[in-house]
């Protein structure tokens, strides 16, 4: 039986296994349920707030989930889904589409928590313009604490034009991660339908890579569908012959191959993967600040070309830029990461991003005067999602 991955704590379970959360209205005659803190809940996502009880509904025939289940103690009939293991409450319509989990990870210093802000920001202003849908935050998670320290991030980068300090490291390996629904018209068999996909997004601190140990506690790594590793194209190790290295990237310096070894070795171990078998969970390789580069490219470098507009992932696009990445870290004395990634994964594909679109002043803190203008960020998820058949893939 196929599971789902609940997108708030990350553990698989069968569809038939789906929880109910109470409305808090009961039938009549009965008495309300009370809102309480879920230890479990509170154990696994860090949601603290009361909420309504949840409930396992009555075993179905022929093992189908049941879109509604009666409240046991008030009676009431909800069509509140919850996950069986954290017991948050799913969105709408979670069960009935791919709804996959993008992992969001990286060393120390790889520009992650301002690449998940603005890539973010364009999904909810400009990339739902670009595909026509409707992206919104889901579930009330949400409203607690996603919103909030996105919103405080938004400000800085696009208001006050301004860096944040780098993320904190999760205690003890909890961190809210950010869901969304993402709803499209697509034409099948000749009439438009709406398909809803649920996208949970977990940024883990740069601190949590550091060490296999804590590596292996992030539960969210195992469990995600895709994978978009952020390196820091300051430490390869030919980048301080080329271009000027501001300080704040001497710091805490380590070759970016330590740290997909690290999530190699994770993934590996987690699945007991014979050492004959290459990890199937496919990986974007994202080269973050590339603005740091742009002259040393040039305005003519295919890097810089202007990215394609259409609702679909440019594929001829991407394999492009694919090559000339790889022969980029070729010239840079950095082939090892290829080396490794043909030798671990079946798909991986390269992207050089900017999320400022402009290289910042690391010392005082500030974006360029110009704004931020987004270079590319969208196009690692773009790809991911068209991998899972979620959008098209454009091949002029």
């Amino acid at each position: 039986m196929a599971k789902l991955a609940c997108p708030y704590c990350y553990h698989r379970f069968p569809a038939s296994n789906l929880w109910f959360q109470c409305t808090g209205r009961p039938a009549p005659g009965k008495e309300k349920c009370r809102k309480v803190v879920d230890p479990e809940r509170q154990r696994l996502t860090g949601y603290a707030p009361a909420s309504w009880p949840v409930f396992a509904a009555p075993k179905a025939l022929l093992g189908r989930t049941p879109r509604r289940a009666p409240c046991p103690d008030c009676g009431t009939v909800s069509g509140i889904r919850a996950c069986p293991v954290c017991h948050t409450p799913l969105p709408a319509n979670f069960a009935d589409s791919r709804s996959p989990l993008i992992g969001v990870v990286g060393g120390k210093n790889a520009g992650k928590t301002v690449y998940t802000t603005v890539l973010v920001h364009e999904l909810r202003h400009n990339i739902r313009r670009r595909f026509d849908a409707d992206i919104s935050f889901a579930g009330e998670q949400a409203g607690v604490g996603t919103a909030q320290w996105l919103a405080r991030y938004e400000q800085a980068l696009f208001d006050d034009r301004a860096l944040f300090e780098s993320t904190a490291s999760s205690a003890d390996g909890i961190r809210i991660p950010l869901v969304m629904q993402w709803r499209q018209p697509r034409v099948q068999f000749g009439r438009q339908v709406h398909n809803t996909t649920t996208l949970s997004f977990y940024d883990a601190a740069g601190e949590d890579m550091t060490t296999q140990e804590f590596v292996n506690s992030q539960a969210y790594l195992t469990a995600a569908d895709g994978l978009i590793v952020l390196l820091d194209p300051f430490q390869l190790p030919g980048a301080q012959d080329r271009i000027a290295v501001p300080d704040v990237g001497r710091r805490d310096a380590e070759p970016p191959v330590n740290v997909l070894n690290r999530v190699t070795e994770m993934l590996r171990s987690s699945v007991g993967l014979s050492d004959r078998k290459k990890i199937s969970t496919p990986i974007a390789v994202v080269f973050s600040k590339i603005d740091a580069f742009f002259g040393m490219l040039g305005d003519n470098h295919p890097l810089l070309r202007p990215p394609a507009t259409g609702p679909e992932y440019d594929e001829a696009g991407g394999q492009d830029a694919d090559e000339h990445l790889r022969a980029l870290l070729a010239e840079f004395g950095a082939d090892d990461l290829d080396g490794h990634l043909r030798a671990h994964y079946q798909t991986f594909r390269y992207f050089a991003v900017s999320s400022l679109g402009a290289e910042p002043d690391y010392g005082r803190k500030q974006i360029n005067p110009a704004g931020v203008r987004p270079f590319r960020v969208d196009e690692p998820l773009l790809w991911l999602l068209s991998h899972f058949g979620i959008i098209e893939r454009s091949r002029r």
